[in-house]
C-alpha cells in the first residue's frame, strides 16, 4: 500500500530529478511576462533574469486551488491514504492558502503546512518529510519532521536591487528606499515567515564576506548542539559569485563538508532579481 504522499510547490527549488527520486509531487507557481502567464518549469530562471534586465513586466501568481485539487485527487486514486502538502511561507505567498482551499474538498485527508520559510529551507524540510513518509511514518509524524527541519533552518541573502522585492510587496517601502538612495545592499533574512532586513552593507564583496560569516556561525551553532547540517547556496544568474561563496564555505576547518549550488526558482527570481545570492543552513534535527 502506498504511504503518505508529500506535495510541495516550485518555490522549494527542488529540481525535477530530486523531487522524482524522493517521491515528491511539485505544483508550479505561475510566472507572468508581459501579461502572458506560464507555469514555472516552462519559464526558466535565465529567462526571468533576461526579462528583468530588459525592463519587461514580470510578476508571479500562486497556483489555482484547482491545480492542488487535481493532484490530491490523483494521489487518492493511486491509493495514498493521506497527503502532507508543504509550501512557501504564507507571509511571502498565498500558495498555502490555495492549497488549504483545495484540501477542504479532497477525497483523502490533506494536512497543509505553511513552512514559514522559502527556497531550499523548504526544500530540505520537504525531503526530510518524504524520507519519513517512505519509511512508513504517519501523516502527523511526517508533519512533525517537516516542521522541525523548517524551523531549525537559517536563511541569509542579499539582492543587487531591492526594487524587485518592493514591487512584489515582499519588503516595505522604507527598506527599499534605504537601498536605492544610499546604494546600500541590505543582508536579508526570513524570520516569523516574512523577509526582514538583517544587516546593511555597502558593497557586494562585503555582502559576500558577511554571508560567509553569518552562515558559518549558523553551522557552528548546529555543531555545538551535535547536529550535522545541509547547506545550499542560492543565486539568480550569477554562478561565479555562487561558486566563490561555496569555496569560502568549504574551506578546511569550516565544518561544512559539502554545499549544494541551487539556482533560485524562476518565481523567486522574479522577486529577488538578477545577482541575488543567499545561503540556507539546515541542521538535521
Amino acid at each position: 500500500m502506498p504511504g503518505v504522499a508529500v506535495v510541495t510547490d516550485s518555490t522549494s527549488s527542488l529540481g525535477a530529478v530530486t523531487a522524482e527520486r524522493a517521491g515528491v509531487r511539485v505544483i508550479p507557481l505561475q510566472v507572468v511576462v508581459d501579461g502572458r502567464s506560464r507555469p514555472e518549469g516552462e519559464v526558466c530562471p535565465a529567462e526571468v533574469a533576461r526579462a528583468l534586465r530588459d525592463g519587461r513586466r514580470v510578476s508571479t501568481s500562486r497556483p489555482a486551488p484547482e491545480a492542488f485539487a487535481a493532484v490530491y485527487a490523483e494521489l487518492a486514486a493511486a491509493g495514498h491514504p493521506s497527503v502532507v502538502s508543504a509550501h512557501v511561507s504564507g507571509g511571502i505567498s498565498g500558495t498555502a492558502a490555495a492549497a488549504g482551499l483545495a484540501a477542504a474538498g479532497s477525497p483523502v485527508p490533506v494536512l497543509v503546512v505553511d513552512t514559514g520559510v522559502v527556497g531550499m529551507a523548504t526544500g530540505f524540510a520537504v525531503l526530510a518529510a518524504a524520507a519519513a513518509a517512505a519509511a512508513g511514518a504517519g501523516a502527523e509524524e511526517v508533519v512533525a519532521d517537516l516542521r522541525r527541519r523548517a524551523g531549525a533552518s537559517t536563511t541569509y541573502f542579499y539582492v543587487d536591487d531591492l526594487t524587485h522585492l518592493h514591487r512584489g510587496g515582499r519588503i516595505g517601502a522604507a527598506t527599499a528606499a534605504i537601498g536605492s538612495v544610499l546604494a546600500v545592499k541590505p543582508l536579508l533574512t526570513v524570520t516569523d515567515g516574512v523577509i526582514r532586513a538583517h544587516e546593511r552593507v555597502r558593497t557586494a564583496s562585503r555582502a559576500l564576506d558577511r554571508l560567509r560569516a553569518l552562515s558559518l556561525a549558523a553551522v557552528d551553532r548546529a555543531a555545538e548542539e551535535g547536529r550535522s547540517v545541509q547547506v545550499a547556496v542560492h543565486h539568480l544568474d550569477d554562478p561565479v559569485a555562487a561558486e566563490r561563496l561555496v569555496e569560502a564555505l568549504e574551506r578546511p576547518g569550516s565544518g561544512v563538508e559539502a554545499v549544494q549550488v541551487v539556482e533560485l526558482s524562476a518565481v523567486l527570481g522574479v522577486h529577488a532579481g538578477p545577482g541575488a545570492l543567499g545561503v540556507v543552513v539546515a541542521p538535521v534535527v
